[in-house]
């Protein structure tokens, strides 16, 4: 790219730098006076890769647009902080469940997990901004289902979904335990759920006896 940046580049950069949150390129498009979407795309394509060698990289998550610290500079500005609360294995279970399976009903993500989940366990993942509601299933009792959000992409540095990593990419990065098939049966479309186990009195959820490939994948980001 030429260091003679266009008016729409230099639209674009001013626009995302005073931004206090990722934007699509719908709104970017209305931001700048009604632009063509078209033309909006090849400025933040051209944009990109004007940042790519910079210590702040342009990126696209969730169809979401961005400026973030090139990954191997992060750790100049990481911060050492408390956590009040650190992820349990049994949400670190269900994120994974959503992430793979999304949207899904509570329902569904016991089925899968074989044991009930805890309503506590959604809303620690909906406070970090991970999951949200997305809608209601049409089914009876039209049960509330979950998907992730734009926040979970960021956060594990996915553009989309499709970046979740696979069963033999996780195998091959020693993240999973050779007899641990639990989530790949569950991926499979005829696959039989375990038998539900039944919530302890003071809402606490079971641990599972062996880690679920899911869990595997969030793992890997840590």
């Amino acid at each position: 790219m030429s260091e003679q940046m266009t008016d729409i580049e230099r639209a674009l950069e001013a626009t995302l730098f005073a931004s206090e949150e990722p934007l699509t390129v719908d709104v970017l498009a209305r931001h700048l006076g009604d632009a063509e979407q078209s033309e909006v795309r090849e400025g933040l394509r051209r944009l990109a890769e004007h940042y790519a060698e910079r210590g702040v990289h342009l990126v696209e998550r969730g169809k979401r647009w961005h400026f973030e610290t090139a990954p191997d500079l992060a750790h100049l500005l990481r911060r050492e902080r408390e956590q009040v609360r650190r992820l349990s294995r049994a949400a670190t279970e269900v994120l994974a469940i959503i992430a793979y399976h999304e949207p899904v009903s509570r329902a569904e993500i016991e089925s899968i997990r074989g044991v009930q989940t805890a309503k506590g366990t959604l809303d620690v993942l909906m406070e970090a901004g991970w999951i949200r509601m997305a809608g209601r299933r049409e089914v009876p009792g039209l049960p509330v289902i979950y998907a992730t959000t734009p926040e979970f992409l960021e956060h594990f540095g996915l553009e989309s979904r499709k970046d979740l990593p696979g069963m033999d990419e996780l195998r091959a990065a020693g993240l999973l335990d050779p007899v641990d098939d639990a989530l790949e049966e569950a991926m499979r479309p005829d696959d039989t759920p375990g038998e539900e186990e039944a919530a302890p009195d003071d809402g606490a959820e079971p641990e599972l006896e062996s880690s679920s490939e899911e869990a595997a994948l969030i793992q890997q980001t840590d």
